[in-house]
């Protein structure tokens, strides 16, 4: 199995900064693309931005310009530095990633627990 942990969440006004980070481990081979995804209240789940292991970046419109993701391959862990924060930002962040086990080589999804980030207008 795969297992991801998340940190970094908590309250901040708006024009803030907060800076998440999710670190995977286990049975892992390898790591293709991580990255993170967001649900607000009463809405669907919806991704915020991806990285692939070559370092390729992609960002939803709503982010772009204000959210920047990086990973450290070495350490299996993706960031996400959030700055100019809105109050629509506030919502549940997962992390995620995918690739292959070293048990079987068979590939994987993993999801972290959520962090909580809340923006105060």
């Amino acid at each position: 199995q795969v297992q991801l942990v998340e940190s970094g969440g908590g309250l901040v006004q708006a024009g803030g900064s907060l800076r998440l980070s999710c670190a995977a481990s286990g049975s892992i081979f390898s790591i293709n693309s991580m990255g993170w995804y967001r649900q607000a209240p009463g809405k669907q789940r919806e991704l915020v931005a991806t990285i692939t292991s070559g370092g390729r970046t992609n960002y939803a419109d709503s982010v772009k310009g204000r959210f920047t993701i990086s990973r450290d391959s070495a350490k299996n862990t993706v960031y996400l530095q959030m700055s100019s924060l809105k109050p629509e930002d506030t919502a549940v962040y997962y992390c995620y990633c995918d690739g292959r086990y070293s048990t079987d080589y068979t590939s994987y999804t993993g999801w972290g627990q959520g962090t909580q980030v809340t923006v105060s207008s």
